[in-house]
Parts: structure tokens; sequence; C-alpha cells
């Protein structure tokens, strides 16, 4: 599949599904099964801020190579004039653009996609 091709909002949707699929796994396991507490703590990492810090995280750990740098910058420079109530509109093109790598590498390269996602201290 041609990833380059493809809108990168449409690349953001599917990071977005990958990012709370594994956040979902990740409280699953670590014994968290009432709904309404999964739903609260995946909040906390499937939300514009929480993306960012862990977008943040990454970054500072030098972990993202040039490439996926570039993927999130295209994803963060796209043109959308909206953005939810919640949250300034340069948290929000952060997040899509961490949220179109993620849909990237999920179409592209599943292992490298693994390593980023080991990467997030879920809690």
């Amino acid at each position: 599949m041609n990833t380059k091709s493809i809108n990168i909002q449409a690349l953001a949707f599917i990071g977005d599904a990958v990012l709370s699929l594994y956040i979902r796994e990740e409280l699953l396991k670590k014994g968290i099964v009432k709904a309404n507490i999964l739903q609260k703590k995946t909040t906390e990492y499937v939300s514009a801020k929480g993306e960012v810090k862990i977008l943040n995280h990454l970054i500072t750990s030098g972990i993202l190579t040039e490439e996926e740098i570039e993927i999130i910058r295209r994803g963060r420079n796209n043109k959308k004039d909206s953005h939810p109530k919640n949250t300034d509109i340069i948290t929000y093109k952060w997040s899509t653009g961490f949220e179109a790598l993620l849909g990237y590498l999920y179409l592209n390269n599943i292992v490298r996609l693994k390593e980023i996602l080991k990467e997030i201290e879920v809690e």
C-alpha cells in the first residue's frame, strides 16, 4: 500500500485506533477490568494531551528516526481548521502527527510500531 498517497488524516484515524487498542490491552494486563476505570485510564493516554506527552518522551529519548519525525511533521502541518474544545490547536496538531506516525507504521512496519509502543509506560 502506498501510504504516501493516503490522506494524513486517514493515517491519523488508523493510528488513533492502534494506540487505543494497545493502551487498553496493557491496562487489562495490569488487572484493570472494570469498564469505567478502563475508559478513564485509557483517556489519560489516548487524548491530545496524553499523546503529546508520549510523543515528547519519544523525541527527547532519541527513539524516533528522522523519517518518523518527518511523518509527524506532515501530520502536524496538515490543514485542519477545527479542534476539540478541551485542548489547544498546537497540542491537537502534534497529537495528530503522532497518530499519523502510528497509522503509517501500522500499515508499513509493524515491527517498528511495536518497538515504539513498548516505549510507552502504561501505569
